[in-house]
């Protein structure tokens, strides 16, 4: 059984602004809840970055010995849920249902695993209405014709996962106008039903919850009042989880979170990507042109919390990187065989050693990279050395390969290319011109496999061939 090193994780901290010593609250559990998203409509590049990047902390804490409780919820029963069902004339409940199935094909196909919890807020209604209670009964919320506002001014740390005074934040806030409030920063904990929307019963009204307060309901249900670490994307930080503070703190009196971490945006070209200016990349169509492991190596590729610059070029480049990996681990593989030959627990531990350090600094992912391409470089060298010793010291650099991809989500499997008839006799014209020096034909016979959609990689240990997804 492998060896759990011993090495502090040092997480940054939205909260403090600082990168901090990783502590939970009850070792070896860690308690961990990410904000999923809103079921109107297919998932974008910039949630999967989201979904990735606390894939990654999962399967990384995971490794380091811990016991994690991973909640990750749906939002279904939303505004723009009911504006989608309402255009399409189908019921909300089947449009929710609909795109978390969508959600979950989608993620599946990038490798995310799926998480301890999947709640959805339909399903915690009540925990929701006695939450709002507690907030009522200690003068944090009042009932307006039903609906029910949290009091900002009530909780006079509001701002502080911002760092901006209330004051600040409502110049730049699109603030909900509600001339029944009392402060135009208060936020709608539960909303009275309008004509032909879903409802629930409530001491107040029939209606529905507002955004902010299921997450907090939710998240405290399975994790209790206090927890490790809450997650989701930099838009989130305002007004979502400073919400989610205010709310929960103000109805428990506890610390709601020791660890805030937010994934920074993803922009096209010069512009952050959004419906509004129609440049979002949809996960399910890019899933059509690459494999989830080719994607998952273009997110991980840029630290999470730094923007990220979607470009179709990098796609194509995560998808070479990921080939000679494969390529590596494939000859490592052969090599091996029918040999008998067993790593080292110690040799693997040292390989491993930098790739652990760079995932505990801040889940430094493009570090983590660089240990996981050159450890696969190395296996060139390795399949030289044809004695036990070398051999011993390929299998450690296979197994050290194998738990780094498992860590990242990447599948390291090599799948075979069935070519025509054609295409298989273009390539053997190939070799054989490569074999003569007469590279000016060989490199013409490779642009004409490319234009069939083939890729062609000349390695240290002979040609492979990939097949390009149309």
């Amino acid at each position: 059984m492998a060896e759990v090193p011993s090495i502090d994780i040092f997480l940054t901290n939205t909260l403090t602004r600082r990168k901090e010593r990783f502590e939970p609250l009850r070792p070896p559990e860690v308690r961990m809840y990410v904000c999923g998203p809103t079921v109107y409509n297919y998932v974008h590049i910039g949630n999967a970055r989201v979904a990735v990047v606390f894939d990654v902390l999962y399967r990384f804490l995971r490794a380091m010995g811990y016991r994690v409780t991973y909640v990750h919820n749906y939002t279904d029963v939303d505004d723009k849920i009911l504006r989608a069902a309402e255009e399409s004339g189908e019921p909300p409940e089947r449009i929710a249902a609909k795109f978390i199935r969508a959600y979950e094909e989608d993620m599946a196909a990038l490798g995310v695993l799926p998480a301890t919890v999947r709640p959805r807020a339909t399903e915690h209604i009540h925990d929701m209405v006695r939450l709002i209670e507690r907030l009522i009964a200690r003068g944090m919320a009042y009932v307006v014709d039903g609906d029910v506002y949290f009091r900002v001014r009530a909780f006079p740390e509001y701002g502080k996962l911002s760092g901006q005074p209330p004051e600040k934040l409502l110049a730049g806030a699109r603030v909900e106008v509600d001339p029944r409030k009392e402060d135009p920063l208060d936020f709608a904990l539960w909303k009275k039903a309008k004509p032909g929307e879903p409802t629930w019963d409530a001491p107040w009204s029939a209606g529905r919850p507002g955004w902010h307060i299921e997450c907090s309901a939710m998240s405290m249900k399975y994790l209790g009042e206090t927890f490790d670490i809450h997650g989701g994307g930099e838009d989130l930080i305002f007004p979502h989880h400073e919400n989610e503070i205010a709310q929960s703190e103000g109805a428990t009196g506890n610390p709601f979170v020791r660890v805030w971490m937010h994934v920074g945006f993803v922009t096209v070209g010069d512009e952050k990507m959004s419906k509004s200016l129609g440049n979002v990349v949809l996960v399910r169509d890019l899933l059509r042109q690459s494999e989830g492991s080719a994607i998952r190596l273009f997110l991980l590729g840029t630290h999470y919390r730094s923007p990220l610059v979607f470009r179709f070029e990098a796609i194509v480049q995560a998808e070479q990187a990921l080939f000679r990996l494969r390529l590596a681990y494939a000859e490592a593989e052969r090599a091996l065989e029918g040999k008998g030959i067993e790593a080292k627990e110690e040799d693997v531990a040292g390989l491993l050693r930098p790739f652990w350090e760079a995932l505990a600094d801040d889940l430094n992912t493009p570090n983590a990279l660089k240990v996981l391409y050159e450890t696969a470089r190395s296996v060139y060298s390795l399949l030289k050395l044809e004695d036990q010793e070398g051999r011993q010291r390929l299998a450690a650099v296979r197994e050290a390969l194998r738990r780094m991809a498992d860590v990242l989500g990447i599948d390291l499997s090599l799948s075979d290319v069935e070519l025509t008839e054609e295409e298989a006799a273009l390539l053997a014209e190939r070799e054989k011109a490569r074999q003569a020096r007469d590279f000016a034909k060989a490199d013409s016979l490779r642009e004409e496999l490319v234009r069939r959609g083939l890729i062609v990689e000349d390695t240290p240990t002979g040609t492979r061939v990939r097949r390009r997804r149309s």
